[in-house]
């Protein structure tokens, strides 16, 4: 199944850091009854992540939520330790974006998003997308062609969306 406009998120557990540790994250709880955005991107410090995508987010984020979004969300196939340390140093975390650890990709395989770059190490990783979601359903979707580029999924997208 590859997600589109239209279906209903499916069921998912992801992990983030909270302040005593790893917590698990209900994606049905997260977006029940809200608005909310999730952007997806291959890796944490990687670099069209590092220098494009989280930063049109993070720009972005209070314009975003002023236009309706409870939450912002950003998934990666990356452990919960490594986007936390990311979210800090891009500001992320100051700017109210949740991390969602999907360690394992399985989230991103199930709903048909995942690529595998071997030769720079990227194995099972998320394409770069994001997505308005309301009430668990997807009201927007913007997925990139290749995952080295952001021209659709960045938070202006999102924004002129909403």
């Amino acid at each position: 199944m590859t997600l589109k406009i239209g279906d209903t998120l499916p069921a998912a557990s992801f992990a983030s850091l909270g302040a005593e540790g790893p917590i698990a994250l209900d994606l049905a709880e997260l977006s029940a009854d809200k608005k909310i955005v999730i952007f997806a991107l291959p890796g944490a410090y990687t670099g069209t992540c590092s220098t494009a995508h989280m930063p049109s987010f993070t720009r972005n984020a209070d314009k975003i939520r002023a236009k309706g979004a409870d939450a912002i969300y950003c998934l990666s196939v990356n452990d919960v330790f490594v986007m936390d340390a990311w979210a800090k140093e891009l500001g992320a975390d100051a700017a109210g974006i949740i991390m969602l650890s999907d360690a394992d990709a399985s989230y991103t395989k199930e709903i048909g998003f995942e690529f595998s770059a071997p030769p720079v190490g990227l194995i099972d990783r998320s394409k770069r997308y994001s997505m308005i979601v309301e009430n668990g359903v997807v009201s927007a979707l913007n997925a990139e062609e290749t995952p080295g580029v952001c021209d659709v999924s960045g938070g202006e997208t999102i924004l002129s969306q909403l």
